[in-house]
């Protein structure tokens, strides 16, 4: 049997191994197209997405037109998808400012712009447009558009002091609870965010090849840098009794029909377990799947592990991220000691009884 292939003008796509899965986008705007590929539905989002941009070519010298150069740049081609993917979603939120032209573009104008996104979007994405746009503005200063970089004295929005941890250490309790009221097939991935301190997606879309003879041999998908682990005996337990799902699943982890998980569809399923275990006092709120990570990095600091094999473990770059995960278990031992201290001279001040 011969198939037919079908291109269409203006799309491409590309095929993702962790998913198994292709993706479509537009080729101008580089706007991924959510309808299934070939169906009516698929071809009038198309249209849509034509019509909206059709008649708008960026004019030289304006914001729009930078972004198009950044994106057939050899800083962005090199990104890797899902930081591609992130990027692409402050690149549309930032299209109907592309007319801007980038001599208007100046410091307050940007500080101005983070106020209106943080009222819109809150304070993360706020803070990840500056991020991005500084690396346009980078990428204009590289290619003798801009003189310097109007990003770099705007402040970043700053959490509210009274502001719960983001993803803060789960604790012993918690961490049995969960596992207690996790269904099978949940486990795994769980597991592997719990002992391995993988991020939640990698954990998701960690492939099959990626554990072998007990071990674990994969790249952090945000860094590229090398994890290498033996796997802990809870998680060799948890792979022993795992669901067995098709051979063609190219994910080692699998949702209850046997297919790979998307990320959204993974907290889809958490949340009502969250909500039933807060809800009968066993866990404390807050808790979050990437609040695992922290956990680890907090456990191993309080077992004395130097920061650089911190962040060996969780595939950090540099020390630092690991030094931040681990600040909590550095405070309680520092106080600790320093109460140690304040106690011994408390008694020795204390008068003597005649």
């Amino acid at each position: 049997m011969t198939g037919t292939v079908v291109r269409v003008k203006g799309l491409k796509r590309y095929f993702e191994p962790k998913t198994g899965k292709w993706y479509a986008y537009h080729r101008k705007t580089g706007k991924r197209l959510n309808a299934e590929f070939g169906t009516p539905e698929f071809f009038a989002e198309l249209e849509a997405i034509d019509a909206a941009t059709r008649g708008q070519e960026a004019k030289a010298g304006t914001l729009g037109a930078l972004i198009v150069s950044y994106r057939k740049s050899a800083g962005f081609q090199m990104l890797k998808s899902r930081t591609k993917s992130d990027y692409q979603k402050v690149l549309t939120y930032l299209q109907p400012l592309g007319p801007a032209p980038l001599s208007e573009l100046s410091q307050g104008w940007v500080a101005r712009l983070r106020d209106r996104t943080f009222e819109k979007k809150k304070r993360k994405f706020a803070n990840y447009t500056l991020t991005v746009l500084s690396i346009l503005f980078e990428h204009a200063i590289e290619q003798e558009l801009m003189a310097s970089n109007p990003v770099a004295k705007v402040k970043r929005v700053r959490k509210a002091t009274d502001a719960p941890e983001a993803n803060r250490p789960w604790l012993d309790f918690e961490r049995d609870a969960v596992a207690a009221a996790l269904p099978a097939h949940m486990r795994l991935p769980v597991a592997l965010m719990m002992y391995c301190g993988l991020d939640p997606q990698d954990a998701l879309e960690l492939p099959r090849t990626a554990v072998s003879g007990g071990k674990l041999d994969t790249r952090r998908g945000k860094t590229g840098v090398p994890v290498w682990v033996p796997l802990p005996t809870p998680v060799l337990e948890v792979l022993a009794v795992e669901p067995k799902h098709a051979t063609t699943t190219l994910t080692l982890c699998a949702n209850s029909r046997g297919k790979p998980w998307t990320g959204s569809g993974f907290r889809a399923s958490w949340r009502p377990i969250k909500l039933k275990l807060e809800e009968e006092g066993k866990i404390q709120p807050d808790l979050t799947l990437k609040g695992l990570r922290h956990t680890v990095a907090t456990i191993l600091a309080e077992m004395g592990k130097d920061y650089a094999t911190i962040a060996q473990m969780l595939g950090q770059k540099t020390e630092a991220m690991a030094k931040h995960y681990s600040r909590r278990a550095d405070m309680s031992k520092k106080m600790a000691e320093t109460m140690g201290d304040l106690e011994a001279e408390v008694n020795r001040r204390k008068t003597t009884s005649v």
